[in-house]
């Protein structure tokens, strides 16, 4: 992974991790054990702290990063989305922050909280524990249900074991020019789309 030192400072990535080898670390950046970084992710530890808790994700194409003398803050479990933007705000455990959502700076989302996909939440805002925010700007919709938190849960799971996956067998190669006959498929988890789960 392309890593840079700052001023003295060193990204420091938990053996226990995977970074992608397309993700960028700069400067300040604490990776916990367990976690997984996306391809083409940007942790930008320049201005600011950014620290991931253990077994949290940050997807492809998110960016995390702070104004001078703050910090971007993920908890333990964490489940960032495909392309969202983190800026000096808090992240507490079990939180999922949906695919392109953007949170500002000091907003805390609280913990097992649910940031819709494209939400954007304001400056300063507080997402309650266990609620679904949506909209720009995000505003609280309703409580969670107790199948969209074991919902999460499995998903940030899955990629846990990604993490450890990607460690054991990922490597660059040359794709080919045609699939074999008998190419296998990427084997399934049981884990599904949200709006395809039965909820009470």
């Amino acid at each position: 992974m392309p890593a840079y030192s700052l001023e003295g400072l060193v990204p420091v990535v938990d053996p226990t991790a995977f970074v992608h080898p397309q993700a960028v670390l700069i400067g300040d950046c604490l990776v916990g054990a367990g976690c997984y970084v996306g391809p083409g992710a940007t942790l930008r530890g320049d201005f600011g702290r950014i620290i991931l808790g253990p077994g949290s994700n940050v997807q492809d194409g998110c960016v995390l990063h702070s104004f001078p003398g703050r910090q971007t803050r993920l908890e333990e479990d964490a489940h960032i989305g495909h392309g969202a933007v983190l800026h000096g705000c808090t992240i507490r455990r079990g939180v999922l922050v949906g695919i392109g959502a953007i949170v500002m700076d000091d907003a805390v989302v609280e913990e097992e909280a649910f940031v819709g996909a494209a939400s954007f939440v304001p400056a300063g805002f507080v997402v309650p524990a266990r609620t679904l925010v949506l909209g720009v700007p995000a505003r609280v919709v309703r409580d969670l249900k107790l199948e969209e938190l074991a919902w999460k849960v499995a998903g940030t799971r899955e990629y846990q074991q990604l993490a450890v996956r990607c460690r054991a067998s990922l490597k660059e190669c040359a794709p080919l020019g045609a699939p074999a006959a008998d190419r296998p498929t990427m084997g399934a988890t049981g884990t599904v789309p949200l709006h395809t789960i039965e909820r009470k």
